[in-house]
């Protein structure tokens, strides 16, 4: 877990205020039983996750495609082609939602704002550091246009069928 105690408790103040705006369909499911504290999300939200990635054309029509996701410092980032129409769709309109979900053990509900790093960004070298540790490789070398996308969030709200057997498994413990 990289989170640092400031980004653990700017993560709980989203989750803590995004749950109560959330209809009341969803109210009925993600119950304050059925959630994990911001310290028990970084625990678990560990390695390479995927996600499906929520973009709109410019006719406002949806399209979702899914990226191998990693949870840092409380924010999902992602790399992937600058040639990809979801990285056309993110520059021109970046409002962006993104989805993790294990089955029906997890489920991670994101609406944020992408937000396009390059080296010269202060949190691109720890990123890259993660990423060539986890791939073996900088995803700079998979390809020419390769950009990295971080999700700046909005609205988070965690959904664990049982959370005390998730982080039990994880590790993800307070």
């Amino acid at each position: 877990m990289d989170e640092t105690d400031s980004d653990v408790e700017e993560l709980q103040r989203l989750l803590d205020s995004s749950l109560p705006h959330a209809s009341e369909h969803l109210r009925s499911i993600v119950t304050p039983e059925r959630t994990l504290t911001a310290r028990q999300l970084c625990g678990v939200l560990t390695g390479m996750c995927t996600l499906s990635v929520a973009t709109v054309t410019a006719g406002g029509a949806p399209r979702i495609s899914a990226v191998d996701g990693h949870f840092l410092r409380g924010r999902w980032v992602f790399t992937t082609s600058g040639t990809a129409v979801k990285a056309r769709h993110l520059r021109a309109r970046p409002d962006v939602s993104v989805a993790h979900l294990r089955g029906d053990d997890l489920g991670v509900f994101t609406h944020g704002v992408a937000e396009f790093l390059s080296p010269d960004h202060p949190d691109w070298q720890p990123i890259e550091d993660h990423l060539v540790r986890h791939y073996g490789s900088s995803p700079t070398s998979w390809g020419e246009e390769i950009v990295y996308v971080r999700v700046r969030p909005q609205w988070m709200v965690a959904y664990a069928f049982d959370p005390g057997k998730l982080v039990g498994r994880t590790g993800g413990d307070d």
